[in-house]
């Protein structure tokens, strides 16, 4: 974890002396955002792909190919252990001293966290309704629903198919370091830009799991799905969680060798 860390933090500072360490931080974060979202949400490809190619253009082709070297990175480091990983590479970085003293909840706490929290009543609740619903409003870079949606797989319960998330914060990029890992762990979610206070959200990001698992439909409709679904291994080409809690579920980590990184 350590040595995957560090590798993930020189490519960063090997364009930071041009770019600076926190702005190749954050297009890293968007870039993959957009990426991600554009494989997958249709409806607003056009204004992500320009706002994509408008980022480019601050980078010669060799600095480029270093970002879909990041996201392998990042995504071999969470299939091997789930967690969050851009909020420790946050801190690595040292980040959180350049940016208002902005500081991430220690993933440690965070498991802690969800399993104080974690009871029977949520398998009653995916019992009744097939689902559960879960609302963060200020998800930060998203380590307190990781970290439950890893409760939950240790608790033989598929996230992938019984959760759905609602994440909001104020901060675009927390919502891109969110959204980032929230899509790489197949974690059905739609991540809000905006302030929980007034509920006035400007943009709308959903995870390539919430749009493929139909969740628009699920939230929507009162039928309630077969209950095996609850408990089987999910069969898909780019993700799937085993059935052992001891091992770590599988990352969608199809990503391209160079140019703009797709996921399928």
């Amino acid at each position: 974890m350590a040595q995957a860390m560090s590798a993930m933090a020189k490519a960063i500072n090997a364009l930071a002396y041009k770019h600076g360490t926190y702005n190749v931080f954050a297009d890293f974060c968007e870039m993959a955002a957009i990426s991600f979202s554009n494989a997958v949400d249709k409806q607003q490809y056009q204004g992500r792909e320009s706002r994509y190619m408008e980022m480019i253009k601050k980078y010669s082709a060799e600095e480029l190919n270093e970002f879909p070297k990041l996201l392998i990175l990042l995504a071999n480091e969470m299939e091997i252990a789930p967690r969050d990983v851009l909020g420790e590479l946050f801190h690595e970085l040292e980040l959180h001293n350049q940016h208002a003293g902005q500081f991430f909840t220690p993933y440690g706490l965070c498991e802690m966290m969800a399993k104080m929290t974690f009871d029977k009543g949520i398998q009653r609740t995916i019992d009744e309704k097939g689902h559960m619903t879960l609302q963060e409003p200020a998800c930060g870079s998203g380590a307190m629903v990781i970290a439950f949606a890893m409760a939950m797989y240790s608790y033989k319960i598929n996230y992938q198919h019984c959760l759905h998330v609602s994440a909001i914060d104020i901060d675009i990029r927390c919502v891109h370091m969110t959204y980032v890992q929230f899509s790489l762990l197949h974690i059905p979610a739609v991540v809000y830009a905006g302030n929980t206070l007034t509920m006035e959200m400007r943009e709308s990001w959903y995870t390539p799991a919430h749009i493929m698992g139909g969740w628009d439909w699920r939230l929507r409709s009162t039928a309630k799905p077969v209950p095996e679904a609850a408990i089987l291994p999910i069969k898909t080409e780019t993700v799937c969680i085993d059935t052992t809690p001891k091992e770590s579920p599988k990352t969608a980590r199809k990503v391209a060798n160079a140019g703009q990184l797709t996921l399928f």
